[in-house]
């Protein structure tokens, strides 16, 4: 939280275009890689990771609207939660990384597999100015990574040509 408290959990959507995949990172807290591409708009709303309190299966009963919660294995994604933040002065950049931490189905689907990306490591400026500007989110990228089994992202300020998901 000392390095970067006004990013911390902000949501970042970007998209591995060559692979298909949906990245979702909330800096701090976890990343999600996603098998296709969904729109930023759907995965801002929750995931329905839990039931209300009446017996019922009632999903209109909550104040907000959640995202279903799909029982097919190739839907499912895959979850990195944070294991280490560092400050890097040479870049002047956090570097924060991710560790895979469950097992996952197999998937038949004929698209690659995120199995094999164990770590994600993210790069990010800390901006204390953020929430001063429009728009009040930041941009990601995927970027080269020259270790295997990692994948590299960079969320930052929105670069020409690239829009933050509203």
């Amino acid at each position: 939280m000392k390095l970067d408290s006004y990013g911390l959990m902000q949501q970042s959507i970007c998209y591995d275009r060559a692979r298909q995949w949906t990245i979702s990172v909330s800096w701090g807290y976890a990343v999600q890689i996603f098998r296709g591409i969904f729109l930023a708009r759907d995965m801002e709303i929750p995931a329905r990771t839990f039931l209300n309190w009446y017996r019922r299966v009632d999903y209109t009963s909550f104040p907000f609207n959640t995202r279903p919660f799909s029982r097919n294995t190739c839907h499912k994604p895959f979850f990195f939660y944070l294991s280490n933040a560092t400050f890097d002065g040479v870049g002047d950049e956090t570097v924060s990384e991710y560790i895979r931490v469950q097992l996952h189905p197999e998937c038949n689907w004929k698209m690659p597999d995120p199995t094999q990306i164990q770590v994600m490591k993210v790069l990010k400026k800390p901006d204390p100015h953020l929430w001063d500007k429009s728009p009040r989110r930041n941009c990601c990228r995927v970027e080269p990574s020259k270790e295997e089994g990692t994948m590299v992202i960079d969320v930052g300020e929105c670069r020409k040509n690239e829009f933050a998901h509203k």
